[in-house]
C-alpha cells in the first residue's frame, strides 16, 4: 500500500521503558523492524524526536530561553539518529544521517535530492535537527519532510496502538478510532500531532497512520496495507 514512507519515532521510544537516554534493547529492536521492511523493498525515511535526551520547552525558566532550548532539542534528535543509523548498519542496511543545519563531519546537510537518493539506493535516510528553526516540533518537521520526499504516508510509531477519544493509559473508557479525517482530529482536539503538522499533511495530502511501534512486525504490516492502528486522512 505504501512504497515510500516517513517514519516518525518519538525520542521516548528509543529510551525504552524509562523513556530516557538510549535503551540498547529498544534500539536493536527498532533497527531489526526497520531493516526487515527495507529488505522487503520499502523505502523508509526517519525523523526522530529528542525527548529522551532533552525537550526544548523544558528550558523555559531554567536559565535559558525557548530558542536556546529548542536548539538543544534539535541536537538531541541528531544524537538519536546517529545511534539508530549505527544500529541499522549493524543489521546490514545502509543508513545516512542528514541534518537541517550544517554539522559536518557528523552528518550530511539535508537536501531533498540526497535523502531521496539514499532511499532509492536501498538505504535509510535519517533526517534530524527538526526544521532547523525554533518553535517547530519534530512532528511538524516530520510532516514537512514527508511532503518534500514525496512520501506515500507519514507513520507515527508510538507506544499506543492508535488514536483514542482520550488517553487510554489514563482513561479505561477511551474508545479507539479505526480512521478519522484531519478535520475531525482537529475539532476533537485529539492528541495525535500538532496543528502545524496536521495542516501540512492535509495540504499534501499525506495520510498519517498512528500505530504501536513496539508490537513485533507492526511496521511491516502497516506497509503491506493491513488495518493497523488509526488512519488519519483528508
Amino acid at each position: 500500500m505504501y512504497k515510500r514512507v516517513l517514519l516518525k519515532l518519538s525520542g521516548e521510544s528509543l529510551g525504552g521503558p524509562a523513556g530516557k537516554g538510549i535503551d540498547e534493547d529498544s534500539l536493536k529492536k527498532f533497527a531489526k523492524e526497520i531493516a526487515s521492511a527495507v529488505s522487503a523493498g520499502y523505502q523508509i525515511a526517519i525523523v526522530n524526536g529528542g525527548g529522551n535526551i532533552f525537550r526544548g520547552i523544558q528550558g523555559i525558566g531554567k536559565g535559558y530561553d525557548r530558542v536556546t532550548g529548542d536548539r538543544m532539542g534539535m541536537l538531541a534528535t541528531v544524537i538519536n539518529s546517529l545511534a539508530l543509523a549505527s544500529a541499522l548498519r549493524s543489521e546490514g542496511i545502509g543508513a545516512e544521517v542528514f541534518t537541517a543545519t550544517q554539522m559536518a563531519p557528523l552528518a550530511q546537510l539535508y537536501t531533498r535530492d540526497n535523502a531521496v537518493g539514499t532511499l532509492e539506493k536501498g538505504g535509510v535516510a535519517l533526517i534530524s535537527g527538526g526544521t532547523g528553526n525554533p518553535f517547530f516540533s519534530t512532528d511538524s518537521g516530520a510532516a514537512l519532510r514527508a511532503l518534500e520526499i514525496g512520501a506515500d504516508a507519514l507513520l507515527k510509531g508510538t507506544r499506543v496502538d492508535g488514536v483514542y477519544t482520550a488517553d487510554p493509559e489514563k482513561d479505561p473508557t477511551a474508545v479507539k478510532y479505526d480512521e478519522l479525517t484531519f478535520h475531525d482530529a482537529l475539532v476533537g482536539h485529539l492528541n495525535v500531532m500538532d496543528q502545524t503538522a496536521f495542516a501540512l499533511c492535509e495540504q499534501g495530502p499525506v495520510p498519517i497512520v498512528v500505530f504501536d511501534i513496539n508490537k513485533e512486525g507492526a511496521l511491516l504490516r502497516v506497509l503491506e496495507g493491513e488495518k493497523v492502528g488509526t488512519l488519519v486522512h483528508a
